[in-house]
């Protein structure tokens, strides 16, 4: 998502942000929803951030690093930019890298790289016109020629990724081009597999779910290209409104996110990422996002990791660790999990306390059978590695659910850091809130 200086809002991501909805609001009679994972879960595998430790100095990079390992967290994924890595041809500034990829092993954390934008001397940016990075290169094979010198330097490496978001106008002018990334990908990926066989390739993350101003998806012209023979990492950034779609008189991302990704695993895909989403706790001017509070930040992240859990990913990257300052657009400054002085704002505190209350690992379970729940009831049933059953739910509604199978169990808010004894003859009656809660068994 970062982009240096101005940010450039385009048709794409007006339509995909659904700007009309504004408010989780009241449904009425709304749909229930629950989900079971169908695999066994390790966060510390599953969950990663991105992180802009390079616009930071390493003292307060570590910081960042020791408060994401608090987080028993261990993947990151970095942005780098060609155009600053080689400013002039032949020429690189790479120590600060060095120093970064050296404090990445030090710490034991797993790491994915991107590389985007295209240097001054490699770029089909007329003469003259702003954001030159933004267009693509003139020879892919020079591109690719540099991420496999990348990837050589830096064995270390987990993970390389061709780029961001080319469907967006901000990364990739003059209009998203289906064939020319393709060509790029296809070129970079045999360059990158031929210095680092045993590294995956993943292609660009995919801003949204792939949608281009032309009413097309980039997914669907690259899978008639023929992109999926090539068995890269697939990914996508599913920014919305809400946790649970753009509309809340119609929240459809689980059912578009089920239908994406059926749709790439029939086409081909092993391996599927979100390497971005997440929401900024910016004040304004009002931007693409929706104005939310620093508490609607933490509410909204641990809804969607509650839900992204459940459905068919194999790793998702939240956006970001810190926030940033001056050098992003306004909106980007404030996605952090941390603020500028790597403090924790209330989205780490409850993303640590969801994490610390789920254990390290879930196993699919069944949520607890329920005789009464409210309209909108999203519902989540895990068994953690202690064997102990673990029920993630909310509505939009509140109210109550009643549970005639359960006389005790333990109620977790991770918004408000509570933790409550409940029991009941003949079931338990539990407050069912707007935010996400945790209920405990045996």
């Amino acid at each position: 998502m970062v982009r240096r200086g101005a940010y450039v809002l385009t048709l794409v991501l007006v339509a995909a942000l659904g700007l009309g909805a504004v408010l989780w609001g009241r449904q009425a009679d709304a749909e229930s929803h629950v989900l079971k994972g169908s695999k066994v879960l390790v966060w510390k595998d599953f969950l990663g951030v991105n992180a802009q430790f390079l616009w930071f100095s390493p003292e307060r990079y570590q910081k960042q690093i020791d408060r994401l390992k608090a987080l028993g967290l261990e993947w990151v994924r970095l942005d780098l930019h060609w155009d600053q890595l080689e400013p002039v041809q032949g020429h690189y500034q790479v120590a600060t890298l060095d120093q970064l990829v050296n404090k990445l092993q030090d710490n034991q954390l797993k790491s994915v790289f991107y590389l985007v934008g295209s240097a001054p001397f490699a770029t089909t940016a007329p003469t003259g016109v702003p954001y030159q990075d933004q267009y693509p290169p003139k020879d892919p094979h020079v591109f690719a020629n540099r991420m496999a010198l990348l990837a050589e330097r830096y064995p270390s490496v987990d993970a390389w990724q061709v780029w961001n978001e080319p469907n967006l106008l901000g990364f990739w002018r003059p209009v998203a081009d289906p064939a020319g990334y393709a060509t790029l990908l296809t070129t970079t990926a045999a360059a990158l597999r031929a210095m680092r066989p045993d590294k995956p390739v993943v292609a660009a993350g995919m801003a949204f779910f792939s949608e281009m101003p032309n009413g097309q998806t980039m997914f669907d012209a690259l899978g008639a290209l023929g992109i999926a023979s090539l068995n890269t990492v697939i990914a996508y950034h599913p920014y919305t409104q809400l946790p649970e779609g753009n509309d809340p008189a119609n929240l459809d991302f689980i059912a578009k996110t089920t239908a994406l990704n059926q749709s790439l695993r029939a086409g081909g895909v092993q391996t599927l990422w979100t390497t971005e989403w997440g929401w900024s706790t910016y004040t304004g001017p009002k931007d693409a996002q929706d104005i939310i509070s620093l508490q609607g930040q933490a509410d909204y992240v641990v809804r969607r990791l509650a839900l992204m859990s459940a459905l068919d990913y194999d790793r998702t990257f939240l956006f970001t660790l810190s926030d940033l300052d001056q050098r992003a657009s306004v909106r980007d400054q404030s996605y952090g999990l941390l603020d500028i002085d790597a403090n924790p704002k209330p989205v780490y505190t409850a993303l640590k306390y969801f994490l610390d209350v789920s254990g390290p690992s879930l196993t699919p379970g069944d949520p607890p059978s329920a005789d009464q729940v409210p309209d909108g009831l999203f519902s989540i049933g895990w068994t953690r590695a202690d064997g102990r059953k673990l029920w993630f739910f909310w509505s939009a509604q509140g109210g109550n659910a009643h549970l005639p199978g359960l006389a005790s169990a333990t109620l977790y808010d991770p918004l408000r850091g509570t933790q409550t004894p409940v029991s009941g003859t003949g079931g338990l009656t539990v407050p069912v809130k707007s935010n996400l809660q945790i209920l405990l068994w045996d």
